[in-house]
């Protein structure tokens, strides 16, 4: 697959966590988030996608921009956000994290993925911040059932 700015981030979403099962499977659980954050960008790019890693978020204010803001894990094609995290247990405030990521940068979705867990999919969580390109009958009945086990914060 070659980079393609094209693809609309319910289509990236999918290669990407398509992409962290790969690593989760061949690595396990537990290691430091550093190497998922490797290993994913790593996985991305073999596909060809453009992934930027440690991405700072200013923040904008009164025609003003703070570089005190964070820096987003991943940054897939642009427009997609990708949170990682190797930790027992999500807190609210991984959350908060993406979405403050979303609405300062206007991206629209954000994944927060917790590589801690033994079976990844109880650690993804799907952050949209006004996405309106909702996943269609088309893309699969796996596709659907997964993107409905996950609540959006708003």
């Amino acid at each position: 697959m070659n980079s393609n700015t094209s693809l609309t981030e319910n289509q990236l979403s999918k290669i990407i966590l398509d992409a962290a099962f790969k690593v989760h499977t061949r690595t396990g659980p537990g290691l430091l988030e550093t190497v998922y954050e490797v290993v994913l960008a790593h996985e991305l790019r073999k596909q060809g996608l453009h992934v930027q890693r440690h991405v700072p978020v200013p923040i904008r204010y009164d025609e003003l921009e703070f570089e005190e803001g964070s820096r987003a894990d991943l940054v897939v094609e642009g427009k997609l956000i990708v949170e990682l995290k190797s930790v027992e247990k999500l807190a609210p405030v991984h959350g908060k994290q993406v979405l403050t990521q979303l609405r300062l940068s206007g991206h629209k979705l954000g994944l927060l993925i917790k590589f801690g867990e033994v079976h990844l999919g109880d650690g993804i969580k799907r952050i949209a911040n006004g996405l309106t390109d909702e996943p269609r009958p088309g893309l699969g009945t796996k596709l659907l059932s997964f993107f409905a086990s996950f609540a959006s914060l708003a």
